[in-house]
């Protein structure tokens, strides 16, 4: 169950901004109304090269923007043979994501006075490894050193066959750890099975049973299920898998027992949504209860994780995001909130060891702040036009600083007319970022011209003057 980082999602998303443009056969799509027909447009857009450039079935995208679901839509084929669109009401498993909610459930335990994250393991399980010296905290942020179960992209032949959380931990979790607690970050499956089960010792019920109790069914997530037991039916997406860039095939399915509180929630991605703006508007858990939560986890050394309890925590584009993907066999999920912003964005796909899930996120991530700026279009259009000046060695300098004209000097307008020059007129020029630095606005945009993708970046002062004005090479 892959977990990449945030900053690996938003490569993925400039990487996704180069595909090529059109739907392709197969990838039209299936939605409900919104409102912003311009957010719909670039949303379906981005959507859609993804899909055509990596070859993934299918994506439910859901999309929140001040607070509210303002876009669910679906796109491509649920299922191939015989083909089947995907639809917005249907349910992907969502994988690791499903952590976030076990983290939540310890959390509610805690307001309850039933444990602390700063417990030792042993309070519950005192057979484990070093149980006496590992904390539900160090658990629930990958710090605790018990060794992963499944750091595979693929299912191995034993994990097809049923288990049990207990047998994963016999197994696991009574190996020496991989370092001692607190002093590193690694991700490990083999928590949360731990968690799962304090859970169900200190509530007195069924993991699953607790979640959905004090969790789905308070928040309303009527499509909510647990895919460890029930897989997913004929209704819903066949998850997919290829062989190196072979066709796509059926994945198989995990035997029951392995996702357990580590990865075994499916819905759709409207109530993945939901359950972000519950995170946004802090309606289940306490004020103190969030910040434990959302709040980075350093290690013993002071070095911090960027993890908060099932959480990535971290800056993009000047934004605070909390992100987490999910992967099981035959799916792959991207989940971003900003809950500052009151925005997010839900992507679930139905091919594993695929990066289309976080490219799509990250795309559409870049379009919704992109939108929420008032004058991108016009700042595109003039960072256009400064662009197509300098293909021909010229600017006009009444729109720049002093600095930034002394910056364009002769060498520099000569070396900008003939390396850009070639490239031709832009086929794309779009704003990413928008963000503030130094009393000034940052504007980054990703240019498509000839057959190279460009990164420009600019810096504008209060009276609209460009300070900076720099072009190179995406990477």
């Amino acid at each position: 169950m892959r977990k990449p980082t945030v900053v690996t999602i938003l490569l993925a998303a400039a990487c996704a901004a180069g595909a090529g443009a059109g739907a392709g056969a197969g990838l039209e799509a299936q939605t409900v109304p919104v409102a912003d027909s311009t957010l719909a447009a670039r949303v379906d857009s981005v959507a859609r090269q993804v899909l055509k450039s990596t070859g993934v079935p299918s994506a439910s995208v859901a999309v929140v923007r001040g607070g509210k679901l303002v876009y669910a839509q679906a796109y491509g084929d649920a299922q191939l043979d015989p083909a089947a669109p995907a639809l917005p009401t249907m349910r992907y498993n969502i994988g690791s994501i499903s952590k976030q909610f076990a983290a939540s459930c310890i959390l509610l335990l805690q307001q309850e006075g039933k444990l602390s994250l700063d417990d030792p393991v042993s309070r519950w399980l005192p057979r484990l490894t070093r149980a006496g010296r590992v904390t539900i905290r160090e658990l629930l942020s990958h710090t605790s050193g018990y060794q992963d179960f499944w750091p595979q992209d693929y299912v191995p032949e034993l994990m097809q066959r049923p288990t049990t959380p207990e047998a994963i931990l016999d197994r696991w979790a009574k190996k020496p750890l991989d370092f001692d607690p607190g002093t590193r970050w690694q991700y490990s499956n083999t928590n949360y099975v731990i968690a799962g089960l304090i859970v169900q010792k200190a509530s007195g019920m069924p993991f699953f049973t607790f979640l959905r109790r004090h969790i789905l069914e308070p928040l309303h997530l009527a499509s909510a299920v647990n895919s460890d037991v029930t897989p997913l039916g004929p209704s819903d997406p066949t998850g997919y898998m290829r062989y190196a860039l072979g066709p796509l095939r059926p994945s198989p399915a995990e035997g029951s027992g392995w996702m357990y509180a580590a990865g075994e929630l499916a819905m759709t991605a409207s109530d993945l949504a939901a359950w972000d703006i519950s995170l946004m508007d802090r309606t289940l858990l306490t004020p103190a209860s969030y910040r434990e939560l959302e709040t980075e986890v350093r290690l013993k050394n002071g070095v911090g994780t960027g993890y908060g309890l099932g959480v990535d925590v971290g800056m993009s584009g000047g934004h605070r995001v909390l992100a987490h993907s999910g992967e099981v066999s035959g799916f792959t999920a991207q989940n971003l909130v900003y809950p500052d912003d009151h925005a997010a964005v839900v992507v679930l796909t139905n091919q594993d060891a695929a990066t289309a899930a976080g490219a799509i996120a990250g795309g559409v991530s870049q379009i919704l702040f992109a939108t929420q700026d008032a004058g991108t279009h016009a700042k595109e259009v003039e960072a256009r036009g400064i662009f197509e000046s300098l293909q021909h060695g010229t600017i006009d300098r009444s729109l720049f600083t002093d600095d930034a004209n002394a910056y364009f000097d002769t060498q520099a307008l000569a070396d900008f007319a003939s390396s850009l020059g070639p490239l031709g007129p832009p086929r794309t020029f779009t704003q990413t970022v928008r963000a503030d630095r130094g009393g000034m606005v940052e504007r980054v945009y990703r240019v498509l011209a000839g057959d190279r993708a460009l990164r420009v970046w600019t810096y504008e002062m209060p009276d609209g003057k460009l300070e900076q004005y720099l072009v190179a090479a995406q990477n």
